[in-house]
């Protein structure tokens, strides 16, 4: 039987809940953090733009770091398209990867079964599959322009079930719905990732629904992804430091 990638416990230390977001122009430059920042975190991002300019093959290159990778390209299309665009993901040897909620139960089911059946057949380690629900740049009126009468906790708690019932390991959510979406999921193995993660002093950039570090753990994530705060920092390793201190405060 294949064996799921690693999750993390909840004795493991709080830097290895973060992921760093490497939303960088280069491939250079995203190795270079990865490689700075490796023994301090817990895993790093591949985004659409850096995966846009790099290729798979930055994935691979980070891979070879000793990096684990989340790969964050919110795949939402027909069932099948995107059950064969996880297996690619599986075999870059990513970590992580997620895939739209608003695809609906066919999608993430379908997604889930054959990324497991490939990885079984291939000898792969089956990557954790993660359903995005709401970005946490969308708002209420974000929400209504686009036809959605729901809240944003609401929508979140809704598609966090849907993803649940359909084979998700977890969800990408704001930290501000975790607690909404423990009350709504019963599966006390089912994942939180969250982004919007901002120092206690840092601006909100084009983030809305944000928290910091200490109140998202607080709150019940397992991860945290936490990018310009770290890497646009001048000093990227005593940004991160100062990001764990504040759980001392």
């Amino acid at each position: 039987m294949v064996k799921p990638t690693e999750v993390l416990s909840t004795e493991d230390s709080p830097k290895d809940k973060i992921i760093v977001a490497l939303d960088v122009e280069s491939s250079s430059e995203a190795i270079s953090i990865a490689r700075e920042l490796k023994s301090m975190v817990g895993a790093v991002k591949v985004g659409m733009q850096l995966f846009t300019a790099c290729g798979p093959e930055i994935v691979r290159d980070l891979a070879e770091t000793g990096a684990r990778v989340f790969l964050d390209l919110k795949f939402h299309d027909i069932p099948n398209t995107v059950a064969k665009a996880g297996i690619e993901a599986a075999r870059l040897g990513v970590w992580m990867f997620n895939i739209h909620a608003l695809g609906g139960s066919e999608m993430m089911r379908r997604t889930a079964d054959e990324v497991a059946s490939v990885c079984e057949k291939e000898h792969l380690r089956r990557p954790l599959v993660v359903a995005v629900t709401v970005l946490t740049s969308t708002d209420n009126n974000t929400l209504r322009e686009i036809g959605i009468d729901h809240s944003a906790d609401e929508q979140v708690a809704a598609l966090a079930k849907l993803a649940s019932n359909s084979g998700m390991a977890g969800v990408v959510a704001s930290a501000n719905e975790v607690r909404a979406i423990r009350k709504m999921v019963v599966n006390p193995d089912f994942l939180t990732v969250t982004p919007g993660i901002r120092p206690k002093l840092a601006t909100h950039d084009d983030q809305k629904r944000v928290t910091t570090f200490r109140q998202a753990l607080a709150d019940g994530s397992d991860y945290v992804v936490i990018g310009r705060p770290i890497t646009q920092a001048v000093d990227r390793a005593a940004a991160v430091q100062s990001i764990l201190c504040e759980l001392e405060d």
